[in-house]
């Protein structure tokens, strides 16, 4: 029997600063991440990598400390199709977490109700050639069209480079679709890089784009405390500010430099220093896109 290496990834930095912004009331971490504990939600045996523990509880302790009021879960590809970690976590919220599903083409009608009735508003599908590259194109067409009844919206994680090659795929969805990590741009390479004039062209003519702006520690090329990110975050909420959401990307997978969450949350006022921005991108645009309750 072959055993499969899967290299294990560092945890988050435990040591959370509080954020010298404070965060508007209903304020929602609109991507971020539980992991297990692996003893009670196994890790799929076909992950690229295995995390560190990150449970309910520390999820729960971060956002008290940020001051973050909602959630929404992406489930991790390290969870594999297994949503129940997700699901659980949004049974115990009293209404504040909402989440984002990992399916494949075995999920059933009954099956999506499931999920649908406990709290998700989204599928997520990775692009990333890290992470495994794009999806069969037969399972990502058959789930759109399941999904898209339910009012659902899809989570998409490219690489930029690839970015200019699915543009017109985007265009023609028939639901709303998130963009993860302001398209993982370079900062290095500038505004007018080609990978960062599509994503802004799909914002200006696609009223279905939306993108979120978390991750600056992927998009950053001088590391700490990755103000380099800030003018395409900038950029992003100029061009579209009833269509982007923000998000810590807490636990952090697979960053080369481990990000303190509260300097990630004093980023905030650099990418909108407007109160009428800030609001928009963390409390009314999430609760339209996830359907949080009034």
């Amino acid at each position: 029997m072959t055993t499969m290496y899967t290299p294990t990834i560092p945890p988050p930095d435990p040591n959370t600063r509080r954020p010298t912004f404070k965060l508007p009331k209903l304020s929602c971490d609109a991507h971020c991440h539980i992991f297990g504990p692996g003893a009670k939600y196994p890790y799929a045996p076909d992950r690229s990598y295995t995390p560190p523990d990150a449970p309910l509880e520390d999820f729960r302790a971060l956002h008290a400390k940020l001051g973050v009021e909602r959630a929404v879960i992406v489930n991790a590809s390290v969870h594999g199709t297994d949503n129940r970690v997700a699901l659980d976590a949004i049974a115990q919220s009293n209404g504040a977490y909402r989440a984002v599903a990992n399916i494949d083409d075995s999920i059933t009608e009954r099956g999506l109700r499931v999920l649908h009735e406990g709290g998700f508003r989204g599928c997520r599908f990775n692009f990333v050639r890290h992470l495994g590259g794009a999806p069969d194109k037969r399972v990502f067409d058959r789930i759109i069209a399941m999904v898209t009844p339910l009012g659902w919206h899809v989570d998409l994680h490219f690489d930029a480079i690839d970015l200019p090659e699915y543009a017109n795929m985007l265009t023609r969805l028939p639901l709303r679709y998130t963009i993860d990590h302001m398209g993982r741009v370079k900062a290095s390479e500038g505004l007018d890089q080609l990978p960062f004039r599509i994503l802004i062209e799909l914002m200006q003519r696609d009223e279905k784009c939306w993108v979120k702006i978390c991750g600056p520690e992927r998009v950053s090329s001088r590391g700490s405390p990755f103000t380099d990110a800030v003018p395409f975050a900038r950029k992003i909420i100029e061009t579209a500010p009833d269509r982007v959401v923000w998000g810590t990307d807490w636990p952090h997978p697979n960053v080369k430099v481990m990000p303190n969450d509260g300097d990630l949350v004093d980023l905030i006022p650099l990418f909108a220093p407007e109160p009428e921005f800030q609001n928009k991108i963390l409390v009314d645009n999430p609760a339209r896109l996830f359907e949080f309750e009034a």
